[in-house]
């Protein structure tokens, strides 16, 4: 009887989560999580992005655009990175091509929406600012939208760099797959309709080639808060945010700083 109640309460659950009507709010518009909606037909959003960190002064600009076709159910997209490192070297990272499928919508319990990128080797391998070869890049974002002030995210995420080539303290070289990967969350209070506050979490799961020529892993874990506020100017919705990012690692734990500015508007 009490399993059977279980069953009964679970049930009334899911179909509730599936009928709730909720109010106009900033919904995609995350930094560092990505959500899981596509541009919705014939609406383009272009992303701008700095990433600034204390310790390294290492500075990362990127520019993405994405563009519905022909309707929400598929996406493509770009990112063109620019990099500052060490406040020395500076210039044009690797750029990602990304197409997006919306598996999941309103329909469903959550909104899923596979994403698959090529990364193109555009970034000098040689300066530190690419990898030098062509790599692959899959994510898996779900987002869940629970009551009118409170919305998740949940991405899970596994990057492929095959044929890596390093050089070793001998002046020899390796060449190597670098696998990595990647999952995190995020929690978003809806404050109301163009007001949010935003704690996202991250942890990588980074390799290198060591001095050795093998290759290992090493890990690190982001915690960003921020906010972020919607301006509508007619059909135009500009959303400017910042964030907090505070990095853990083996060694040292660095607070950091992020800007984020989205332009979206009907073409």
């Amino acid at each position: 009887m009490r399993l059977y109640r279980i069953i009964i309460i679970l049930f009334i659950y899911v179909q509730l989560s599936f009928a709730q009507q909720f109010s106009e709010a900033i919904e995609d518009n995350s930094f560092l999580i990505e959500e899981a909606y596509n541009q919705d037909n014939r609406v383009v959003q272009h992303i701008s992005t700095a990433y600034y960190q204390y310790s390294t002064k290492n500075f990362l600009y990127t520019f993405t655009q994405e563009w519905p076709v022909g309707g929400q159910t598929n996406q493509l997209s770009y990112t063109i990175p620019y990099q500052s490192i060490n406040s020395s070297t500076k210039g044009l990272g690797d750029i990602y091509l990304n197409y997006r499928y919306q598996l999941w919508d309103e329909k469903n319990w959550g909104w899923v929406a596979p994403r698959f990128s090529v990364i193109l080797p555009t970034g000098k391998s040689s300066e530190g600012l690419g990898n030098g070869v062509v790599g692959f890049q899959v994510c898996v974002p779900l987002s869940k939208r629970w009551t009118d002030q409170f919305i998740t995210h949940f991405n899970v995420g596994f990057t492929l760099l095959p044929n890596v080539e390093s050089t070793l303290d001998d002046n020899s070289k390796v060449k190597k797959t670098l696998p990595s990967y990647y999952f995190g969350t995020s929690g978003i209070w809806l404050v109301n309709e163009n007001f949010n506050f935003m704690c996202e979490l991250l942890h990588f799961i980074n390799s290198a080639v060591n001095e050795s020529g093998n290759v290992e892993f090493s890990s690190q874990t982001i915690i960003s808060p921020g906010i972020r506020v919607a301006i509508n100017l007619g059909s135009l919705q500009i959303v400017p945010g910042i964030a907090m990012p505070i990095t853990f690692d083996a060694n040292q734990t660095n607070a950091n700083v992020y800007g984020y500015l989205s332009f979206e508007h009907p073409f």
